[in-house]
């Protein structure tokens, strides 16, 4: 194995391991914490939970058999069924991350009416068409047989097939497969996202005021608990601005590099290096490993269970936190129904 090929498989063995790690303890906090299955939210973390796991434990070993062997992991028909997975988890993936989008934004620009808005019924049917979305695409690819073996990416995923008659059918597919999914899905977090990042800068403006008033108002309040609570309005505005660029940049960075590797395939007649393929996967496996610290993990309520599981597992007592001026620069933040203006 060449030293390239090494370094791939150490990274694609991490990201296997940190993505189902991560992705079983969110799993793990859904079923323990009541709360969280109530949201609305926790549909759709759930089905990206499940679409992450199950591409960790079927698509990325494979492609790891596959770049230290050098070789086809499995026969044709095998190779079919993780193509057809690979197809059908991405797409279902790629649109949970834009119905995520678009419960926060409804939860942002319409707090009061959120309920009545966004319902459990209303995720149900927004997941069924993800699915019914996911599973048209990677079945005609299937029945078309334009899924096996890529040696370029050394993996079982769509597989180009123009030498054997069908490049114009194929080449059609392809690129409604990445326009209905990846840029529809990027357009869609960039349109609400940045809306929510919109409001939350009104949001924390108008914060801003009322706590000068207060501050201003409250002579006897010591001089460091004022200071403190003017930083925690200035990291509230910092932390809405790092959120939506988390949200946004890890799925182009993750996604677009591959998704342009495909067109690019497509349509230049030139070799492509087999490094650049496998890595471009790496970084679209690794979505799956970043998911729940994005959406999930670094979320208040889920570390406030897995803390308590832990604390349990461990047989401690929790200790509770100190207050003091915290509290007083928290009751100044503005809330949505699912938590805070962007958690």
């Amino acid at each position: 194995m060449h030293t390239a090929d090494i370094a791939a498989s150490v990274l694609l063995l991490g990201i296997i391991v940190v993505s189902l790690l991560s992705n079983v303890v969110v799993l793990i906090c859904f079923l323990y914490n009541p709360e969280i299955r109530k949201q609305v939210p926790g549909l759709f973390i759930l089905n990206l939970t499940f679409c992450n796991l199950l591409l960790s434990v079927s698509n990325m070993p494979l492609t790891l058999v596959g770049l230290i062997t050098k070789g086809h992991p499995g026969g044709s028909g095998f190779c079919q069924i993780v193509g057809f997975l690979d197809t059908f988890l991405t797409t279902n993936s790629m649109l949970s991350m834009a119905a995520l989008s678009i419960d926060r934004w409804v939860a942002v620009v319409f707090p009061l009416s959120y309920h009545s808005r966004i319902r459990h019924r209303d995720a149900v049917i927004a997941l069924g068409y993800t699915w019914v979305h996911s599973l048209c695409f990677s079945t005609v690819a299937t029945c078309s047989s334009w899924v096996g073996y890529h040696q370029l990416y050394a993996s079982c995923t769509l597989c180009n097939v123009r030498a054997n008659g069908a490049g114009t059918q194929f080449i059609i597919f392809t690129v409604l497969l990445h326009s209905l999914t990846f840029l529809l899905t990027l357009i869609v977090l960039c349109v609400t996202y940045l809306k929510v990042l919109k409001v939350a800068r009104f949001h924390c403006k108008r914060i801003d005021v009322i706590t000068m008033q207060t501050l201003v108002l409250l002579v006897d309040i010591h001089p460091s608990v004022r200071q403190k609570c003017l930083d925690e309005q200035k990291r509230r505005r910092q932390r809405a601005t790092k959120k939506i660029s988390t949200f946004i940049g890890t799925f182009v960075v993750c996604f677009a590099p591959y998704v342009i590797t495909r067109i690019i395939e497509l349509f230049c007649p030139g070799p492509i290096s087999p490094h650049w393929g496998v890595l471009s996967k790496c970084l679209a496996y690794s979505k799956a490993a970043s998911d729940p610290f994005v959406y999930s993990l670094l979320r208040h309520q889920y570390r406030k269970t897995c803390s308590h599981l832990a604390n349990k597992v461990l047989k401690r007592s929790p200790h509770p936190s100190p207050e003091g001026h915290r509290s007083f620069c928290r009751d100044t933040e503005v809330l949505h129904p699912t938590g805070s203006v962007l958690d």
